[in-house]
């Protein structure tokens, strides 16, 4: 069964930074893709940014120059800095993983977690 767990969400004044954390466990069919989603109030989830599978990395244009996507293979984590945080990134910030080892693909998300940033 695969399971990701967010960390390091929190309230941060505007221009400040904060980092996210996600691991991975269980299965997941490789290749997969890992990123992140946001969803503010009465919104839609959206996409963050997100590592291929062919390892780049590829980011909204509302977060590009401010966040920064990585991961670390090994210990399937993935990992955003955010930072020059400002209040429209307030959000609760979900972690994805999409394996494309079978058909469809399959996708996989974390609980999320809170990241409010204050003016």
């Amino acid at each position: 069964q695969v399971r990701l767990v967010e960390s390091g969400g929190g309230l941060v004044q505007a221009g400040g930074s904060l980092r996210l954390s996600c691991a991975a466990s269980g299965n997941i069919f490789s290749p997969y893709s890992m990123g992140w989603y946001r969803q503010a109030p009465e919104k839609q989830r959206e996409l963050v940014a997100f590592i291929t599978i062919g390892g780049g990395p590829v980011y909204d244009p509302s977060v590009k120059g401010r966040f920064t996507i990585s991961k670390d293979n090994a210990k399937k984590m993935v990992f955003l800095q955010m930072n020059s945080l400002k209040p429209e990134d307030t959000a609760v910030y979900y972690c994805n993983v999409r394996s494309y080892g079978s058909i469809p693909y399959r996708d996989y998300w974390g609980q999320g977690t809170q990241v409010t940033v204050s003016s």
